[in-house]
């Protein structure tokens, strides 16, 4: 007698709940929405500029005007946050990051004038000397070295300034050692004792940036990065980072890059239960609008898949320059 190989089968089939979209979208572990993105936004000085990065095809530089025109927008399809860096001019530029803690400097008049146009929205700020550094590194140099508690110093100043200016939240991506507790103390000591620190507490010394720094003019002058940001092949390191961010007053942790470290993701996640940030990087998105201008990928199509595995790795909220494109497949 033969055998009914359908009696066999087992009870439960794992693709009765992808049969059709609306089902499939029922059972969704997770997905996206325009409330889970910050958009990162380069600032320059001058008027009615925008100007397209070449490295980052689509992306732009924009002046105070037009920086008003866009938080605008992006408010009206439904982003909460953004996150601001500045170019600063080459004259203004020195090894001591005074440009860093201008009252009148671009940062600190971008806060104001966002604040000024659309006072609902997160506006989160770059805490890091390399915009403002002759020497493109992300803390005070001597004798080719990067100064540690030195680097502090000003960055908790910086700090400062952002906050008075009107900053929710201030976002230390320097990865100097005790900068978070530096800056909770000034804020505090100062009465700001609402103003939040997002830590790049897991920022790995990537070649991830490029585009990035093209767009600020921050590339490192001399050497490289790596005796500050995080070895790439370290995986525990970044939960030791984060706790000690944690224990220092941060109260959103960051990693970066994005695709190639979603294992760290979920350690965090696993590990430490805080707002977790990913930030998916200038060199996340340009290689896939340049594979989409080649004809080899599908941009939307990659672009998605890309944001769903960092929301399905843990992240709370995405730092992205997709997030417009993103959103109007999202509605």
């Amino acid at each position: 007698m033969g055998v009914n190989s359908k009696n066999m089968f087992p009870l439960n089939r794992n693709r009765r709940l992808r049969s059709k979209s609306s089902l499939r979208n029922l059972v969704r572990e997770s997905s996206l929405s325009p409330n889970d993105f910050i958009v990162p936004l380069f600032i320059c000085e001058g008027e009615k500029i925008k100007e397209e990065i070449k490295s980052m095809p689509e992306y732009y530089r924009l002046s105070l005007d037009n920086l008003k025109k866009e938080v605008r927008e992006l408010w009206g399809i439904g982003i909460q946050a953004i996150l601001l860096f500045v170019k600063v001019p080459d004259k203004l530029k020195d090894n001591a990051g005074s440009e860093a803690v201008n009252e009148d400097g671009l940062m600190q008049r971008a806060i104001k004038e966002i604040k000024n146009t659309v006072p609902e929205i997160t506006i989160m700020t770059d805490i890091a000397l390399d915009p403002y550094s002759i020497h493109g590194h992300d803390g005070i140099v001597k004798n080719n070295l990067i100064l540690n508690d030195e680097t502090n110093e000003v960055l908790s100043k910086m700090a400062l300034s952002h906050a008075m200016s009107g900053a929710d939240v201030l976002a230390p991506s320097d990865m100097m050692d005790g900068r978070v507790l530096a800056i909770r103390q000034e804020l505090e000591k100062n009465g700001f004792h609402d103003t939040s620190i997002m830590s790049y507490s897991a920022k790995y010394a990537s070649s991830f940036y490029g585009p990035f720094r093209d767009a600020l003019g921050s590339k490192p002058g001399f050497g490289d990065k790596k005796t500050y940001q995080m070895d790439i092949g370290n995986r525990t390191e970044a939960i030791k980072e984060a706790l000690s961010d944690i224990e220092e007053g941060a109260d959103i942790l960051m990693i970066k890059p994005g695709i190639a470290y979603l294992d760290i993701v979920r350690d965090i996640k696993n590990t430490i239960n805080v707002p977790l940030a990913v930030y998916q990087v200038s060199a996340e998105y340009a290689m896939v609008k340049a594979g989409a201008r080649l004809g080899w990928i599908n941009h939307d199509e990659i672009m998605m898949e890309q944001l769903n595995s960092i929301k399905r790795a843990g992240a709370n909220m995405i730092v992205s320059y997709f997030a417009k494109e993103a959103i109007k497949l999202i509605s």
